[in-house]
C-alpha cells in the first residue's frame, strides 16, 4: 500500500470512527512517522470503542510521539494517556474541530488571513466568509460572544518555511536536496520548492505527509495554549 493510499484509508476510518478498520491499518502496516498526529487520532477512536488492541497502540503511540518531539506531539500523547486511563485528563475544553481547516486559517496571510472558530459546532471560518456566517445566523446576534468565537490570527509562512528546511535535511537524494535548498531561498520560496518536488512523486508524497502532520500538530498546540482540545468532528450525515 503506497504511503497516500494509507493515509487516506486512516483519515477515511477515522471520520467514519470505524475502529475495526482502523485496527487493521494500524496493526498489519508500519507507521508512518511523519504521520503521527493523523496516527494518534486514529487511535483515540479506537480506544473509544474499546478494542483490545487499544492499550497497545495508545502505548506504542505516546512512545513515537515523545520520541519525535514535534509541537503538539506532546498534547497529542497527554490525550491519548488520559483516554486510555494512564494520565490525568486535561483541563481542556473539548471542541470538534478539524484541525486541518484550522490550520489553512492559523498558518495565512497575516496581512488578508485571520478567522474564527465556531465553539458550538467546530466550523472554521476564514474572515472572508464571516460576514456571510452573520448574516445567515437568524437566531441570535452574537457576533461579539466570546463563549461562542474562538478567534483566529494568521501566524504567517514563518513555520511552513521551516518545515520546508527540515524536510530538504531528510532528503538522501544529494541533487534533488541541492535543488530544494536552491528553491527555498529568498521570495516565491513555496511555488519554486512546489514545483521542483512536484516532478519526485515519491518525495513530493513524502513532503505532503510531513507537512500535513506539521501543521496539525500547530493547530493542536495552538487550540491547547487557549484552554481547547480538538475531538472528532461530526460526519456529514450525523
Amino acid at each position: 500500500m503506497s504511503l497516500r493510499e494509507y493515509r487516506t484509508q486512516l483519515r477515511g476510518a477515522t471520520a467514519r470512527a470505524d475502529s475495526p478498520a482502523l485496527v487493521e491499518l494500524l496493526t498489519s502496516s508500519p507507521w508512518p512517522k511523519d504521520a503521527l498526529q493523523l496516527v494518534g487520532d486514529a487511535i483515540l477512536v479506537v480506544v473509544a470503542s474499546d478494542a483490545n488492541d487499544a492499550v497497545a497502540l495508545t502505548r506504542r503511540c505516546m512512545a513515537a510521539l515523545e520520541e519525535r518531539g514535534w509541537e503538539g506531539d506532546a498534547e497529542l500523547a497527554a490525550a491519548l494517556a488520559s483516554a486510555g486511563n494512564d494520565g490525568p485528563m486535561p483541563m481542556l475544553r473539548p471542541v470538534p474541530v478539524d484541525l486541518e481547516d484550522l490550520a489553512s486559517v492559523l498558518e495565512g496571510d497575516p496581512v488578508h488571513g485571520g478567522g474564527r472558530v465556531d465553539l458550538r459546532t467546530g466550523g472554521v471560518w476564514p474572515e472572508f466568509v464571516v460576514d456571510d456566517v452573520d448574516d445567515d445566523d437568524e437566531e441570535e446576534d452574537d457576533d461579539e460572544d466570546d463563549s461562542r468565537w474562538l478567534w483566529v490570527d494568521p501566524q504567517g509562512s514563518r513555520a511552513g518555511h521551516r518545515d520546508m528546511e527540515l524536510f530538504i535535511g531528510t532528503v538522501d537524494d544529494p541533487a534533488l536536496a541541492d535543488r530544494l535548498t536552491i528553491a527555498v531561498a529568498g521570495r516565491g520560496a513555496f511555488r519554486r520548492f512546489k514545483d521542483v518536488i512536484a516532478a519526485e512523486p515519491a518525495a513530493a508524497e513524502r513532503w505532503y505527509t510531513l507537512s500535513e502532520d506539521r501543521l496539525r500538530g500547530r493547530a493542536r498546540s495552538w487550540l491547547a495554549a487557549r484552554g481547547y482540545r480538538p475531538t472528532r468532528p461530526a460526519s456529514p450525515d450525523r
